[in-house]
């Protein structure tokens, strides 16, 4: 009975996060959209998202203290946690941007490309080696998002460039999240990681925000809804707790499970609620290539972390049976030894603001005292 409902606790934590995710993608794109609700400035929309995480955290680290602040010398803050803020503020941006030109559907299949370039900038870095069978993936997931952005009916090379540049702008920040934090042997939970890098974000997106969109946001003479912003704003800190739990939970092999069964359910909703995106044959196909490359690349890594680290993997049975709970006291174990290398991570983009999950597969649960 134990076991059953830690399973039916764990597959309610999935649901509430493929919910989350897709709500927060649609909604973000509803609201961005000029057809809609017609607010046309993802840089505000952006950091609206950073202030209000920003200060959720604020309260949670300094007034309630859920949890402890980690200890943070200037030099690091500016050498680390400066130039990932500044990459992270850069995905969001351009990731939102791309709303205003391409549909929710071809976004989703464009993100397909998200290990591909994290590996290519894994390997120039130096945190991974170019080997053939992973070189081999990489090329079947970009013939896949080839053949699906030649069936895109509604095509927009602006808005192509933007997620793409989204994307490089994500898979840098993950490298660099783990080539400085890991050297500087820092570990920050979801709330300590947005205690220190949503305030660093709003900060980059002010200037771009003051140069580009303020002007314009006066002569259109928008107006604000409270609510609206404040429930998508809390919808996208929301989505990261459950990214939390379900890591938590089941570790970062079951949300990619479940990230490739909300894409496919987020390209079908998109085409419901948006009538103009539409999808072709090629475009399923595409895709379907695309994701067949991802999956596969995904389990020879998951498989390289297994082999290396095999004493001290637990099996699924072992941690559904623990008490799960978030415990301030609890050593995070190094990225190596309990995690899927950030070159596979794809979860922190525009809709879930956090560091590569990686670094939290297993703070979600309590451990005996080390």
């Amino acid at each position: 009975m134990a076991i059953s409902r830690q399973l039916v606790l764990t597959y309610l934590y999935l649901l509430i996060y493929i919910l989350l995710s897709s709500g927060v993608i649609l909604y973000n794109k509803w609201v961005l959209s000029p057809k809609y609700f017609k607010f046309p400035f993802p840089i505000t929309l952006t950091m609206i998202h950073m202030g209000f995480s920003g200060a959720v955290a604020f309260i949670l680290v300094r007034v309630l203290k859920v949890v402890a602040p980690v200890k943070m010398t200037f030099q690091i803050y500016v050498t680390c946690v400066v130039p990932i803020s500044a990459f992270f503020a850069s995905s969001l941006w351009f990731g939102n941007t791309a709303y205003l030109y391409i549909s929710v559907a071809f976004i989703q299949m464009l993100k397909a490309l998200m290990p591909v370039a994290t590996f290519l900038m894994a390997v120039i870095c130096g945190t991974d080696k170019l080997r053939c069978d992973l070189f081999l993936n990489m090329l079947l997931v970009s013939v896949g998002v080839v053949i699906s952005s030649y069936g895109e009916i509604h095509f927009n090379t602006i808005g192509t460039v933007y997620q793409c540049t989204g994307i490089v702008a994500e898979a840098l920040r993950l490298v660099l999240t783990q080539v400085l934090l890991q050297k500087k042997g820092l570990t920050l939970n979801p709330v300590t990681s947005l205690y220190y890098i949503a305030p660093c974000s709003f900060i980059f997106l002010f200037i771009p925000w003051y140069l580009l969109e303020q002007p314009e946001m006066e002569v259109s003479q928008i107006q604000f809804n409270f609510w609206i912003f404040f429930s998508n704003a809390l919808c996208a800190l929301a989505l990261n707790f459950s990214i939390f739990l379900v890591i938590g939970r089941t570790g970062a092999v079951t949300i990619r499970v479940a990230g490739v069964l909300k894409d496919w359910i987020l390209i079908a909703l998109s085409t419901i609620i948006f009538p103009e995106s539409t999808i072709t044959g090629l475009n399923i196909i595409g895709y379907a290539v695309a994701l067949c490359g991802v999956v596969i690349y995904n389990y020879l890594k998951v498989k390289d972390v297994r082999t290396s680290n095999q004493p001290s993997m637990e099996s699924l049975p072992e941690r559904q049976t623990k008490d799960w709970k978030l415990d301030n006291s609890v050593k995070i174990p190094n990225i190596a030894d309990n995690a899927l290398n950030t070159s596979m991570e794809s979860t922190a983009d525009e809709e879930s603001p956090l560091l590569a999950s990686s670094r939290f597969s297993y703070i979600g649960r309590s451990k005996p005292n080390q």
